[in-house]
């Protein structure tokens, strides 16, 4: 047996023991801030990229390998081109959710919106494989030249109820709800820079906005190592809302993927359990419906 093969059934057999010996045994139990339980939990990682500059360092095989040693059971993939995400579907079907990235050729971040053919684009990728989700794309300001391209993706969207992902500050995503009220819409990082009284007025706002809190660990968990008021206070109340995420958009994040799913289990175990396993993998569960299970890891 391989050396790698013993490290992923070594990682498998450790969650597994773990959680046998770490589930609370009563209700009162269930109530208490979650604490090294956290460890036990599979993790459902809502922001993953796969782009071309991670294909040859980290082959699929690493990948899978990385998420098995996080205790990272499922993942919610696009890339850039979408041809990454599709190679690591066909690698570990059960364990990658795709979604359909705009990002390919010359249309990026800032110019995709503007990309000649881009709508028959995304017609033709979703025809031809089972994305979830359109995203994560970027929308950096609100520009009425884009409604109707955006207008007709809320209307593909919709018509095949899978969910827009994406990364933009409060007015886009107020846009794309005016042009869709029954979008189901992941807002990439929490709204990345919003505060949190924002994202909660937000939430309060729009009952199918939900959100991946990629990048926002270190918002959610104060330097002395607690969870900030504000943000405690928008977990607790949407605790059904959100998912956590490592945004792996360049391959220094995914050099130190370990430490981003050490931190996210830091701040969930400062939550009940109940809320801790919502916001790791029982929301991602619900939303893709998936069984996101420490039984996946180790396998593909």
């Amino acid at each position: 047996m391989s050396m790698s093969c013993r490290v992923v059934i070594s990682a498998a057999l450790g969650f597994a023991v773990l959680m046998a010996v770490s589930l609370p045994t009563s209700a009162e139990e269930s109530k208490m801030h979650t604490g090294e339980a956290v460890q036990a939990l599979p993790l459902f990682d809502a922001h993953v990229h796969y782009k071309e500059p991670a294909w040859q360092p980290y082959p699929p095989a690493a990948i899978v390998e990385l998420m098995d040693k996080s205790g990272v059971a499922m993942a919610l993939v696009s890339s850039t081109p979408d041809d990454g995400t599709i190679t690591l579907w066909r690698y570990a079907p059960n364990r990658i959710v795709p979604e359909l990235r705009p990002y390919h050729g010359t249309a990026g971040s800032s110019n995709w919106t503007k990309a000649p053919g881009m709508f028959d684009y995304l017609v033709k990728r979703l025809n031809d494989y089972p994305h979830e989700g359109i995203g994560e794309f970027h929308l950096h300001n609100v520009d009425p030249s884009d409604e109707p391209l955006l207008r007709k993706i809320a209307q593909l969207a919709l018509s095949r109820n899978i969910y827009i992902h994406v990364h933009a500050g409060k007015e886009p995503v107020d846009l794309l709800f005016s042009l869709e009220p029954r979008l189901k819409i992941i807002w990439a990082h929490a709204g990345m820079s919003e505060p949190a009284q924002t994202v909660e007025e937000m939430m309060a706002a729009y009952a199918t906005l939900y959100a991946d809190t990629s990048f926002r660990e270190r918002d959610i968990l104060t330097p002395q190592g607690t969870i900030d008021p504000a943000w405690r206070r928008v977990l607790e109340r949407f605790p059904e809302r959100f998912m956590i995420g490592s945004d792996t958009w360049v391959n220094g994040q995914w050099d130190r993927y370990a430490e981003i799913m050490a931190v996210n289990r830091e701040w969930l175990s400062q939550f009940p359990r109940p809320i801790a396993e919502q916001i790791a993998f029982k929301n991602a569960e619900r939303l893709f419906g998936r069984n996101v299970e420490n039984r996946l890891i180790g396998t593909r």
